[in-house]
């Protein structure tokens, strides 16, 4: 063995030092990533029922919404026609009704008038 086969020798020796050295931190960063992909598939095998749960809410809400809208909109039709009626039976009642009371009015004034008279 010679002297130039020596250096060979430890020269392949050092060259395999410094590759080991260097497959560490890529053995580490494979582990690194690894793990990253076994949390973002536990992460999507998670979310995946929770936004079809949200999706599945959100389809019965909005059933729900269509139904109060409907039931808004019956009680705005209740509400004007019982505003037309009120308005229909204070305009029929309304006009008699003032002039009994008005007409009452007068004949308690008449009365009281000539109890007054009586009296003195």
């Amino acid at each position: 063995m010679s002297v130039g086969d020596v250096a060979g020798l430890l020269g392949a020796i050092g060259f395999l030092i410094l590759v080991g050295f260097l497959a560490m931190p890529l053995y580490r960063l494979s582990q690194v990533l690894d793990e990253a992909r076994t949390s973002v598939k536990e992460l999507t095998e998670h979310t995946v029922p929770v936004l079809d749960e949200t999706a599945a809410t959100v389809a019965t809400t909005n059933a729900q919404l269509v139904k109060v809208d409907t039931v808004t909109t019956s009680a705005a039709e209740i509400s004007q026609n019982v505003s037309a009626l009120t308005a229909l039976v204070a305009a029929t009642v309304g006009g008699p009704l003032i002039k009994v009371a008005a007409f009452s009015y007068g004949v308690r004034q008449a009365l009281s008038g000539l109890v007054e008279k009586v009296r003195r």
